[in-house]
């Protein structure tokens, strides 16, 4: 009766319409990988100076073998984003397009993100594993994704770091201007800190992150910019409650980083610990809710908890640690940072960034 009853509900152009926008993920999802080649290899760099060229024009301009750009230009032309002449077949990227596709996009430049589908889609098989058994993957199984992380940092952190980010923070600025002592848990590749330290001479900063590979390629940036007010160590703070020096620094900073620690809130009391009576910790995290339903209008809701589920989470389990995700929310943030001692939490967000929340934060 109930399989008769669900074959009668049964709504055609339900299916249909799910079948029609499952066809358009697909084409989407692949879009994605084209659109990290076309980025990685300089060919919508290479279009946005061309006039309408031949593929041959393209690839000799670009410095690659055209029979592979032939193809890439198939995929980009049946996707909208490059046209052809049927007559001439010249291809054209147009400027409104290259405007979201290239490096002279700067900030706009949206072909950094689709990286992730592919530094993604490289772990697949130990995901799957974890679905079947628990545990997690490792950092050291994603070899691009600090590259790609930092380059992602520098589009929604470095650009907008002296205009928009900075400014939270009333006086900020001139603090760091007649000196303080900054730390950044989780800093990656240490761009933003080599960034602030080449900005602030009188002030000195500490960048940690759990991975030493990242912070081999701070420090040689660092030597490069030839900085003698940074310093960078690799260090796992599962256990920063403890460890963290007491009442040091005057501004910590975490960028889209403590959700990915296996002991986050471990790590929330360490900063709460190192952190001076006076001090402020500036925090970016996703923006989201803790509860899915609440998530379902979210622009980017399904691209984060995909994310979410290849990477932060299950780097998280690898260690032994709660897995909170990227998705955790701001209700459950919240929480946390009350739990480790923080008792003035202010949310801000930037009109230009539709993926994070800013939390300024004090003791």
């Amino acid at each position: 009766m109930a399989e008769m009853q669900t074959q009668a509900d049964f709504d055609p152009a339900k299916a249909e319409a799910f079948a029609d926008r499952f066809l358009m993920a697909l084409n989407n999802g692949a879009l994605c990988l084209m659109v990290s080649v076309g980025h990685r290899t300089g060919l919508f760099d290479v279009l946005r100076t061309l006039p309408p060229a031949t593929s041959h024009e393209i690839a000799t301009r670009a410095g690659l073998h055209e029979r592979y750009v032939l193809e890439w230009l198939g995929a980009m032309v049946t996707a909208g984003v490059v046209e052809v002449d049927q007559v001439t077949q010249l291809f054209a990227l147009p400027a409104e397009h290259a405007a979201w596709l290239t490096r002279a996009a700067a900030a706009d430049n949206l072909a950094v993100f689709a990286q992730y589908i592919a530094v993604l889609g490289g772990v697949e098989d130990g995901i799957v594993e974890c679905f079947q058994q628990g545990g997690g993957v490792p950092y050291d199984q994603y070899p691009r994704f600090h590259a790609v992380m930092a380059e992602d940092s520098g589009q929604s952190v470095l650009s907008s770091l002296e205009s928009h980010i900075l400014p939270l923070v009333p006086g900020l600025v001139a603090r760091l201007t007649a000196g303080i002592q900054v730390l950044d848990v989780g800093c990656g590749r240490g761009r933003i800190m080599n960034h602030l330290a080449r900005l602030f001479p009188n002030s000195c900063f500490t960048g940690i992150d759990l991975s030493p590979e990242a912070i081999a390629f701070a420090r040689d940036e660092a030597t490069e910019k030839r900085l003698q007010n940074v310093e960078f160590v690799a260090v796992d703070v599962s256990d920063f409650d403890t460890t963290a020096p007491s009442a040091f620094f005057n501004f910590i900073t975490t960028f889209d980083a403590i959700h990915d620690q296996a002991k986050p809130l471990r790590v929330l009391k360490g900063i709460h610990r190192a952190l001076r009576d006076d001090g402020v910790y500036l925090m970016q995290d996703i923006k989201g809710s803790s509860s899915i339903h609440n998530n379902m209008a979210h622009p980017l809701g399904t691209f984060l908890y995909t994310v979410s589920c290849m990477h932060c989470m299950t780097v998280s389990l690898a260690q032994g640690g709660e897995g909170l995700g990227a998705m955790w929310g701001e209700e459950k943030t919240r929480e946390y940072l009350q739990r480790a001692g923080f008792r003035s939490i202010e949310t801000h967000q930037l009109a230009h960034d539709i993926q994070n929340n800013w939390y300024v934060v004090r003791k």
